[in-house]
């Protein structure tokens, strides 16, 4: 007697044969599947994993020589612009600016005694003026009376002649003309003498007016002194030049600084941006505005969005300290990368999360 029902064995046997056949045809179904994909995926995305974060950071520098006489931040500290975060002992400083200051003060009373010399010798020189003007005026009196004794000693010639006048009245006659003449030579005198005076006195303002302008070219330095000795006070005191939060403590109280010293380093806690350098082989497609997501290391679930901002105009071998010399004789050709700055979407929102330096994937969408 014979069955179409199989046997237990036989079932087994069967389920035994066909098993692997139907696991392996699903899991090259599921590699197909996701070869796939990551095919189209390959055709629709460039990414890379030499990528970091990048910020804007301040180095804060110490601008004047000093004993460090306060530290009001600690390390990693958030700041605000303009806060203070160091200060340099000022005394120095202090005692420059009050020299200078003293300085300007006594050229300003020089400046003050220089007019008053010139308002001194403007008065003399108007004195001599009008002395001159009397002078002048008085000889042209005298000379008119010296004319006339002239003509009077001639008259009385004539009539001594004539006998009609004595000899001592002639003789008073010819003493008034060398009287007349005296007085007009010693008036001539005079106004040569305020003539004189004058030009000295003229010389005497000219004196002053260069004295004062002297002064005044004394002044504009001093008042630089000033200024800069202001500056110098003001730098003693260093203030954040930017908001952010600063790195880590190059200086304590009682440090001796110098000019330039870098003290610490602000970073920016409110610009952020993604620099990621893709291989030249990827740059075919690769535009300005592309959206781009974002991987962080440190946050593998954070999902942030971003897009190109620019391409470098050259690889980052160009930018190395010793760029690599391609004309030497044993070249060997090198894949290179070139630097994409990536703008962050909304970074505010990852304003915790966001620090420079950190290492991301980035994944630049080139195709829809």
């Amino acid at each position: 007697m014979t069955t179409d029902t199989l046997t237990p064995v036989e079932e087994k046997s069967t389920v035994q044969t066909y098993l692997p056949r139907l696991i392996i045809a699903l899991v090259l179904l599921v590699g197909g599947y996701y070869g796939y994909q990551a095919y189209r995926h390959s055709q629709q995305y460039e990414s890379t994993d030499n990528a970091q974060i990048e910020g804007n950071s301040v180095p804060v520098l110490a601008r004047v020589a000093g004993y460090v006489q306060s530290v009001n931040v600690d390390d990693y500290a958030t700041v605000k612009r303009g806060q203070l975060l160091v200060t340099i002992d000022p005394q120095e400083y202090d005692v420059a600016l009050a020299q200078a200051e003293a300085d300007y003060q006594q050229s300003q009373a020089d400046l003050a005694t220089a007019r008053a010399d010139l308002q001194t010798a403007q008065a003399s020189v108007r004195n001599v003026t009008q002395n001159a003007r009397v002078a002048q005026s008085t000889a042209q009196v005298q000379a008119a009376r010296r004319d006339k004794a002239r003509q009077d000693l001639q008259r009385d010639q004539n009539l001594y002649k004539e006998q009609s006048l004595t000899r001592k009245q002639l003789e008073d006659t010819q003493n008034n003309v060398e009287v007349q003449g005296r007085q007009y030579e010693a008036n001539v005198e005079q106004i040569t003498l305020a003539k004189t005076s004058q030009g000295v006195a003229q010389a005497g303002i000219a004196r002053a007016l260069a004295n004062i302008q002297k002064i005044q070219a004394v002044l504009k330095v001093k008042q630089a002194a000033i200024d800069n000795a202001k500056l110098r006070q003001g730098y003693a005191r260093l203030a954040a030049p930017i908001a952010g939060k600063i790195g880590r403590k190059n200086v304590v109280v009682g440090q001796y600084v110098q000019p330039g010293q870098n003290l610490f380093t602000i970073v920016a806690d409110s610009t952020f941006w993604v620099v990621a350098n893709f291989k030249e082989t990827q740059l075919e497609h690769m535009q300005v505005g592309q959206p781009v997501n974002i991987s962080l290391d440190a946050y593998p679930d954070l999902d942030i969005k971003g897009r190109i901002a620019s391409l470098s105009d050259a690889t980052g071998a160009r930018f190395a300290l010793l760029p690599a010399d391609n004309a030497s004789g044993n070249f060997v050709k090198v894949t290179q990368r070139l630097p994409v700055k990536i703008e962050i979407v909304n970074p505010e929102k990852y304003r915790k999360e966001l620090r420079a330096g950190l290492s991301v994937d980035a994944e630049v969408r080139v195709a829809n």
